[in-house]
């Protein structure tokens, strides 16, 4: 339960975070578990399969005090398990990045008029309930105050073509954060989002018109610079640190300034 073997330098010194969500070294959530790592954080990860634990597996590897555990955010089951793996490991949990969605591949290829029930249900829970879910688990580790964080788009207030019950499941979510840090605020707990760009990534790529939508970004951004996994992981580890330490219920858009654009 120590966290002997963490960096201790850093503005994340001494702290614990979660990241859950790792789905191989391009994914976001890898990405903001390696910044957060580098500013001194002791970090666990989740994974949901044997895939996503190899690179899972590379990250923690090469990370001091690094620990992972599968998590099926479906399956209370698991959730109780790393509840317990992370009071066993670490005692206090500081930060918990929830980078979790997914929808049928189904539901994103017809008619949002389609949308089955059974569709709906998957992509609401997995997307949207699994935040409450896991801050269950984790808001009792949080002994000292914290943050929770977690990922969200521009299709939760605009409709995209094909972005289908994903953008739903994203309203919901924020909806979700405003008001888990209405419940958590005396706790001195901060929940946010951050509403990420399209990025190139294994989950985006099954978004039918992904292409589209990124293009979109690089030719209509009023910001002409790089853009990426590491911008969306450096606005975590500002939400983690005491530098967001009066920023609560709030969507963060990290995206160029695409989404203040009309055309």
């Amino acid at each position: 339960m120590t966290d002997d073997t963490a960096t201790t330098d850093g503005p994340l010194a001494g702290k614990n975070c979660v990241v859950m969500g790792i789905q191989n070294r391009w994914s976001i959530a890898y990405a903001i578990a390696e910044a957060l790592a580098g500013a001194g954080a002791r970090i666990a990860v989740t994974y949901v399969d044997d895939r996503a634990k190899r690179d899972a597996d590379a990250l923690i590897a090469a990370t001091p005090g690094a620990v992972g555990h599968s998590c099926n955010v479906e399956a209370d089951e698991d959730l109780d398990a790393l509840g317990t793996v992370l009071r066993d490991e670490f005692g206090r949990v500081d930060t918990l990045v929830h980078s979790i969605g997914y929808a049928p591949a189904a539901e994103l290829q017809n008619r949002f008029l389609e949308t089955s029930r059974q569709g709906w249900d998957t992509t609401l829970g997995i997307s949207a309930y699994s935040l409450i879910a896991a801050a269950q688990r984790v808001v009792p580790l949080m002994t000292d105050g914290g943050s929770i964080i977690t990922m969200t788009y521009l299709g939760a207030t605009r409709a995209f073509p094909r972005y289908n019950v994903m953008g739903v499941a994203k309203a919901a979510l924020e909806a979700t954060v405003r008001y888990l840090a209405a419940d958590l605020g005396e706790q001195r707990i901060r929940v946010n989002a951050i509403s990420a760009g399209p990025i190139k990534t294994a989950a985006a790529r099954g978004i039918p018109g992904f292409g589209d939508m990124h293009g979109q970004l690089l030719d209509n951004a009023p910001l002409k610079v790089p853009f990426g996994q590491p911008q969306v992981a450096t606005t975590a580890l500002f939400l983690a640190s005491d530098a967001a330490a009066s920023i609560t219920g709030q969507t963060l858009f990290v995206d160029n300034g695409y989404s203040i654009m009309g055309m």
